[in-house]
């Protein structure tokens, strides 16, 4: 073995001192400034009378060395000379690797600050844990609810809110997303965003979990086939927020979290001793897809209730300020809303009943639900007028219309939400499905995974068919035109929703020229992942689902007012109350009719009038009309439906 060299041993102490950091580097420095100047300064000292003492001449080496300036004054030759390799000497050290170092050290500060590594000081704040295509429409739902948050901020006794965003790599490039959603825009000054994951514990700390009002846990999408699923990282989360607590004496904040299996509910109870409501994303797809195939036309209710924007949406009030009123009085007096139903508590949960008769009455502790165009039409206005009292008994029940012949449903794609699709078709005892599911994945391993999630669906043939859609030949082979439903799904297995929307829009397309010509249209419901893609099929006859944008608009809601979760699976589940349509011709309808005199004869029947579903669109291409103003005649044509709300 040969030995070290001495050179060798100085380079590797030399180095080691470097990879400390800058101050470690401007150490190094000083030092080789020292030692230059010491040399230079011996070097002038034997001309006679040049300097005082060895410390002038050292002063004067250093003098030359950091500032070229004094380089005119020198006297002589040799001491011009050593003056002049001190200067260059001084632009390569002095200058050159100081500013050098400082400069590296000041840009890797900033890229640290750019990336949020420093620990939030707020309070009340929002905490939204994840960056994915929910973001942006979370944020911009949490944003624009004006109302509800006024409320939120009055609750938490605070001016302003702040909303704290953990992603991955915090960088400018979300920033500049941020301000360029168009439900954020300037409001990005009011976004803060971290770097961390949700399952890392000083991450949690950095956006100051336990000072929030709210923590939102959304899904994150993973790799098909990873041992590490959302759900994972959503309870290691919920356990490292509940740690901290314990470790500091804390209160726990209220959390909203997400989870793709809904039968990780009592699990994620379990990991979370505080107030938590859990939303279950692939089931609530699914409910929504499912009754979107019993009551075709039901997306457009979906999509403006459930996603921001224009049009009316499902409010939660607190019943302080209405107690000892009736669920009829205060219709009359919310001439702008409709009133829904009530929540009545019971024990630690909530009795959900929608088209409760209006003799109901309200007490402090109740919860009323209304559906109305802004949170202010939900409040008492002396400038407008009371509506008549309209008298509603108890429900009636409306049996839906079964067939012997099961309902074909053909299924284009594969995702991890298709074997909660499975269980939800199974669910309504008496309705018999035939799913057929087109993928390129295999039978063995898509028939694995619902047997997974799913131990007995016997209402449900399922029949899996290797092939792809995306080649007109195969698709087809499987002939649509067949099917009373085509359902096209958006990919999980792709690297981006971009991707995935842009195989399921190509598929809509190529699906479109095969049942042109045909005599018979099934009906097509596609569901997109990026809500950017809603607005490229310009005219198209299919219904659409965003599912990023509905999962965005109930978390944010079910953040601000935690009641709502209720009513939502109350309102999309089986059984129960659900939005219907209905012929106009089953009931005793004058040549003219207002909503108001559509809401007295529905009442009659123990049902709830929302609107008017027109079978030609308007010139704004709508054809919902959902709580039209009262005096308003409708002006019903043929095939038009009524949109009710019926127990079932």
């Amino acid at each position: 073995m040969l030995p070290f060299r001495i050179i060798d041993r100085i380079k590797f102490i030399v180095e080691r001192q470097l990879v400390k950091g800058a101050g470690f580097q401007l150490l190094v420095v000083g030092v080789f400034i020292g030692l230059i100047s010491l040399i230079g300064g011996l070097l002038v000292v034997p001309q006679d009378g040049a300097f005082d003492d060895t410390g002038s001449a050292i002063w004067w080496a250093f003098l030359r060395l950091t500032d070229p300036g004094y380089l005119g004054d020198d006297v002589g030759t040799w001491q011009r000379f050593v003056s002049t390799l001190l200067t260059i000497s001084g632009y390569v050290v002095f200058m050159g690797t100081l500013v050098a170092i400082l400069t590296r050290w000041l840009i890797a500060k900033m890229a640290d600050l750019e990336r949020g590594l420093t620990p939030v000081t707020l309070k009340n704040h929002i905490v939204v844990l994840g960056w994915s295509s929910q973001t942006l429409p979370l944020l911009s739902e949490l944003l624009g609810s004006s109302g509800r948050m006024r409320r939120f901020l009055e609750k938490h006794d605070t001016q302003r809110l702040n909303l704290v965003v953990l992603s991955q790599n915090a960088s400018a490039v979300q920033v500049h997303e941020l301000r360029s959603e168009p439900g954020i825009g300037r409001k990005a000054r009011q976004v803060i965003l971290r770097s961390g994951l949700a399952i890392q514990p000083d991450a949690l700390q950095r956006v100051a979990c336990l000072d929030a009002a709210a923590v939102i846990v959304p899904s994150i999408a993973h790799e098909a086939g990873t041992l590490v699923t959302s759900d994972i990282e959503t309870v290691k989360a919920m356990l490292s927020i509940a740690a901290q607590a314990r470790h500091l004496n804390a209160p726990l904040p209220y959390v909203v979290a997400e989870i793709q299996d809904i039968r990780k509910h009592p699990v994620i109870e379990r990991a979370y001793p505080g107030e938590v409501e859990v939303v279950g994303g692939d089931a609530t797809i699914s409910r929504l897809m499912v009754q979107n195939i019993l009551h075709p036309g039901l997306s457009g209710i979906y999509n403006e209730l459930l996603t921001a924007g224009e049009g009316n949406e499902i409010y939660v009030r607190g019943g302080e300020s209405v107690a000892g009123m009736t669920l009829g009085e205060l219709a009359a007096q919310r001439p702008l809303a409709i009133i829904l139903g009530i929540l009545k508590p019971k024990g630690n949960r909530w009795d959900v009943r929608l088209i409760a008769p209006s003799d109901t009455p309200i007490e402090m502790a109740d919860r009323v639900i209304m559906l109305a165009r802004d949170y202010s039409e939900t409040e008492a206005n002396s400038k407008l007028a009371p509506l008549p009292a309209i008298a509603r008994g108890e429900p009636g029940r409306y049996l839906r219309k079964t067939t012997d012949r099961p309902r074909k449903v053909l299924v284009l794609g594969w995702n991890r939400r298709v074997p909660s699709l499975i269980a939800e078709f199974a669910s309504y005892v008496g309705q018999p499905f035939t799913v057929d599911i087109v993928s390129v994945v295999s039978a063995t391993e898509r028939e694995r995974d619902i047997a997974r999630y799913l131990q007995d669906y016997r209402e449900v043939s399922c029949r899996h068919i290797e092939a792809d859609y995306m080649v007109e030949d195969e698709l087809r082979k499987v002939r649509p035109v067949d099917y009373d439903t085509v359902i096209l799904l958006s990919s999980d297995r792709l690297a981006s929703g971009e991707e995935a929307d842009a195989r399921a829009m190509v598929g809509y397309l190529q699906l479109e020229d095969i049942l042109a010509g045909a005599n018979r249209r099934p009906q097509l419901i596609m569901e997109l992942s990026d809500p950017d893609n809603r607005h490229l099929l310009s005219g198209h006859r299919s219904e659409m689902m965003i599912s990023p944008m509905i999962l965005s608009h109930v978390l944010a809601q079910v953040a601000l007012r935690r009641e709502l979760r209720v009513v939502l699976d109350e309102l999309f589940t089986v059984g129960g109350a659900e939005i219907q349509f209905r012929d106009p011709r089953d009931y005793p309808l004058p040549a003219s009719v207002d909503f108001h005199l559509l809401e007295r004869i529905l009442a009659e029947r123990g049902e709830l009038a929302l609107g008017v579903f027109r079978h030609r669109t308007d010139d704004g291409g709508r054809r919902l009309e959902l709580n039209p103003p009262r005096k308003r005649f409708l002006d019903l044509q043929p095939d038009d439906q009524l949109v009710v709300m019926a127990n079932t």
